[in-house]
């Protein structure tokens, strides 16, 4: 038998890459690149979509084909398309045949999504399955550090050798091609091929489509679904536009009202020293939940998740000098995401509940991402027509909701987990 740790490990690497790469990432290249920040905020935030709406097209997964070969076949995409891109990204068109590039990324992203959680299930039994959950998890988080750090200075170190960018985000994505190349032909040996993954011959297309429209339809029946969806939307609707425009700040010159900061001065900061804090967040948030109960911990955690923000009030006010500060800055508000974003998780866990838990769990993180997808639209014109300050201003404004849709939702929050600790 294969063992796990030859295949999850990379599986779950290669499936938080393009993410990132695709969502993050790229702000930071096409800032680079000299989109405007009103562009960068809407092209970006545009690329959501395939992850917001995949569970629409995961009956076909479940129908047509193996769990493996989709794998496989959406790996192999990926890589090439990522070949194409650092290949006619250089061009004098490159920067407009990117957005169409990165949208089939995400859209083969979303289906990889897919694919690899029901090959995992398929491929691991209970037991396996509940030991390899933490190790699917880190190397997904080490793909957000890899993509937002060491590629980011990568293209940072390329930009200062050669002189044009394009060209140095081109080497970038084509390193990435090759992992992905390499990663895939690793896939072709250790991939295992699960008894149970295979096609659903007795269901067609078709039904299967109703079956899902029909746990669709019993999502929307939940108990108060309309609160429950009110927070999926709004309680990151600070950090949705934040994080568009952090890049872009941190990078903009002092006298538009940035911090000028090099790109790898960026990726160090905002990639890798602010990921790690984003990881050890989330680390204690869980730890926390673990030890005092959602109960005790809920607000805190929306308090800690929103006040961060004025640190970027006063960091485009002050427009310190000293790298130190913002990258203290920078730590501290993600250090507060990852510890307030666990109670979002584990109101989706919640929401998911019942005899279609995996369907609906998916649904849910549908909804996330159509929060953050919106709000980041037009987070770049509202930038520019406001300038920084009063821009992040609004952001911490934007906080209110968070702390409306909690109460909105609470009590049928701690309901429906009483309900589960008595069941």
């Amino acid at each position: 038998m294969i063992s796990p740790w030859t295949w999850v490990p990379s599986l779950y690497l290669v499936q938080g890459l393009p993410y990132v790469l695709v969502l993050t990432t790229s702000v930071v290249m096409y800032k680079r690149l000299g989109l405007s920040n009103t562009e960068i905020g809407l092209a970006t935030s545009w690329l959501y979509l395939p992850w917001v709406i995949k569970p629409l097209w995961s009956p076909i997964v479940e129908v047509v084909g193996t769990r493996r070969t989709w794998v496989l076949a959406m790996q192999a995409a990926m890589g090439a398309t990522f070949a194409a891109l650092a290949f006619l990204l250089p061009l004098p068109f490159g920067v407009q045949v990117s957005f169409a590039l990165l949208w089939l990324v995400a859209f083969a992203s979303a289906t990889h999504d897919i694919a690899a959680d029901g090959l995992y299930m398929l491929g691991l039994d209970d037991k396996r399955q509940a030991s390899f959950v933490g190790v699917r998890s880190t190397f997904w988080r080490l793909a957000v550090l890899l993509g937002e750090g060491p590629l980011v200075v990568l293209a940072g170190v390329l930009e200062d050798q050669v002189d044009d960018r394009r060209t140095a985000w081109a080497a970038t994505i084509a390193v990435l091609a090759l992992l992905f190349g390499l990663v895939f032909l690793l896939h072709l040996w250790v991939l295992p091929r699960a008894p149970l993954d295979v096609p659903a011959r007795s269901t067609t297309v078709g039904a299967a489509l109703r079956r899902f429209g029909q746990v669709f339809a019993e999502f929307f029946r939940k108990d108060r679904i309309g609160a429950a969806l009110s927070f999926l939307l709004l309680y990151r609707l600070a950090e949705a536009q934040l994080l568009k425009m952090i890049p872009p700040f941190l990078l903009d010159p002092v006298a538009q009202g940035g911090l000028a900061l090099t790109t790898e001065e960026v990726g160090f900061a905002k990639g890798t020293l602010g990921v790690a804090a984003l990881l050890a967040g989330g680390i204690a948030g869980g730890l926390a939940i673990a030890r005092w109960g959602l109960r005790r911990c809920i607000w805190p955690m929306v308090a800690i998740l929103h006040l961060p923000d004025l640190a970027f009030v006063w960091l485009a006010v002050a427009q310190p000098d000293s790298y130190a500060l913002v990258c203290a800055a920078i730590a501290v508000e993600q250090l507060g995401y990852g510890f307030g974003f666990t109670a979002y998780t584990m109101f989706l866990i919640t929401l998911a509940s019942g005899p279609y838990r995996t369907a609906h769990y998916a649904i849910g993180t549908g909804f996330m991402a159509l929060g953050m997808m919106v709000p980041g639209m037009w987070s770049g014109a509202l930038q520019e027509a406001l300038g920084y300050p009063l821009f992040f201003g609004w952001v911490a404004l934007s906080t209110i909701p968070g702390f409306i849709v909690v109460a909105l939702v609470w009590r049928r929050l701690l309901a429906e987990r009483e309900r589960e600790s008595l069941g």
